[in-house]
């Protein structure tokens, strides 16, 4: 099993959340995240003073899936998540040992 963490533009949320569900991705965790990247945030003026956002609105998502859709699940959220400006987001993957489903006690690939 392997888990998908894509760190992403709001906005491109639901494009991904759809492009994740073609492919049969039956389940998805978002969380609203902030920070930055090479881009370390911008200035803006508000009522006359400049200041600086560090911290841009990302959107997070995390999918645990089994090894046969890992590429054809990077490849949606590459694809969907795009848009050719700064800041597009990052896609990180990592391998899962096991998961365990709570209410019925289901091991591995069943729980999830």
């Amino acid at each position: 099993m392997k888990k998908i963490e894509a760190i992403i533009k709001p906005f491109k949320l639901e494009d991904v959340k759809e492009a994740l569900n073609g492919i049969g991705v039956q389940g998805l965790t978002v969380t609203e995240v902030k920070g930055y990247g090479r881009q370390k945030g911008h200035t803006e003026l508000y009522r006359g003073a400049e200041y600086v956002v560090d911290f841009l609105p990302k959107m997070k998502i995390e999918v645990v899936l089994d090894d046969a859709l890992l590429e054809r699940a990077v490849d949606a959220i590459q694809h969907s998540a795009h848009s050719g400006k700064i800041g597009d987001g990052k896609i990180f993957i990592s391998t899962i040992e096991d998961a365990i489903r709570i209410r019925t006690g289901e091991k591995g690939l069943a729980a999830i």
